[in-house]
């Protein structure tokens, strides 16, 4: 990490970073592996299984086609656990992120609900993203997903998410690049400034809805895998040879606009390279060195013929020239605090449950 990829980095008199200052503080909250965990996860696999019984499904997953949530629904099965699989299309999908659902849910004999977004809508607001200069473009689906698994549990009295998240390879939090997945007001008003059309469709929830479903229904979001030593090339091995899983290559890249949007837009017009979060993670986990990481980092995020094809496709899809797009790559760099937002009420929350976390209340 440096203070180009995070222009807020703080590095103390020991030469420790905030990012590592709060892996060291948040670790042992987060993660726990070997026998404590293993016994950990069978105590909540128990209780999963004991509050599903009568019912459908014991637990919902949230599905992408990217290794981690592919894992998930692996382990799920192999814990003897009934889930309920939701996967959000965005218009973005990868053929390839595509085909490892279908493969992995065909072979594991898993129920799968996708809730298609209306394009138009949200063609309108990521354009309102795009044109409001911040690093957060991926925000509006981030949001909708959560959305849509909430809802999913609701509807069906299922009281656990089980998420894909491993804290001890991937930790690293820069606010500037990722605000705004519980803001609903910071999105609206991005909305309302850049475009004006409502959002009817569009899956979002609101404060009040997050006490509903935390508060009043007691919905928990289980991250599985930080009740492992989460080994990343082992796992993809094991996806490979027995679901036929293929690998995408990077990072979130099973979305061609995510994609896009890491490997071109964010370094162009931001100078923000997500791998530099994404390797420290690694390097911290112990599973990669220093060197290896840089050596990694040296090398280009974004084949040039990939980026070629890409760029055409992304024009085509939000029906914009070239000049139309340059344009928006060229306009100053805002971040999310020149719009409306209600971050103190977000880090209130995050604290809460941190808290939680840390007497046992809620799961990690």
């Amino acid at each position: 990490m440096n203070s180009v990829a995070d222009r807020d980095l703080d590095v103390d008199d020991q030469g420790l970073c905030n990012h590592c200052r709060r892996y060291d503080e948040l670790l042992p909250i987060r993660v726990l592996t070997g026998a404590d965990g293993e016994a950990a996860l069978s105590g909540l696999v128990a209780t999963m299984k004991a509050h599903g019984e009568g019912r459908d499904y014991d637990c919902v997953i949230g599905v992408s086609g990217g290794v981690d949530s592919t894992y998930v629904a692996y382990l799920t099965k192999k814990l003897g656990l009934r889930p309920l699989a939701v996967h959000l299309d965005n218009g973005w999908n990868s053929e390839l992120a595509v085909k490892n659902i279908e493969r992995t849910m065909e072979r594991l004999g898993i129920d799968l609900y996708t809730e298609v977004l209306d394009w138009d809508e949200f063609r309108d607001l990521q354009l309102s993203f795009l044109k409001a200069s911040t690093t957060d473009m991926e925000i509006p689906t981030d949001h909708a997903i959560l959305a849509v698994l909430w809802r999913q549990a609701a509807k069906h009295k299922i009281k656990y998410i089980i998420s894909g998240m491993n804290f001890a390879t991937e930790s690293t939090f820069v606010q500037s690049w990722v605000y705004g997945h519980w803001d609903w007001p910071y999105i609206k008003d991005v909305q309302r400034r850049f475009s004006g059309r409502k959002l009817k469709s569009f899956p979002h929830f609101t404060y009040p809805y997050l006490f509903y479903i935390h508060g009043l229904r007691a919905i928990r979001s289980v991250s599985v895998l930080n009740y492992m030593d989460y080994d990343k090339p082992a796992v993809m091995k094991i996806l490979e040879e027995e679901l036929g899983w293929q690998y995408y290559g990077g990072k979130h890249y099973e979305s061609v606009y995510t994609r896009f949007m890491q490997g071109y837009i964010l370094p162009q017009k931001f100078g923000v390279d997500k791998r530099y979060g994404h390797l420290s993670d690694v390097v911290r986990s112990g599973k990669m060195t220093r060197e290896e990481a840089l050596a990694e980092i040296a090398e280009p995020a974004y084949p040039a013929e990939l980026f070629q094809k890409d760029y055409a496709f992304v024009l085509k899809k939000f029906g914009m020239t070239d000049a139309q797009f340059q344009a928006l790559m060229n306009e100053p760099v805002k971040t999310y605090a020149d719009y409306r937002n209600t971050e103190w009420v977000a880090r209130v929350l995050r604290s809460a449950i941190t808290f939680a976390r840390k007497i046992g209340l809620y799961p990690r």
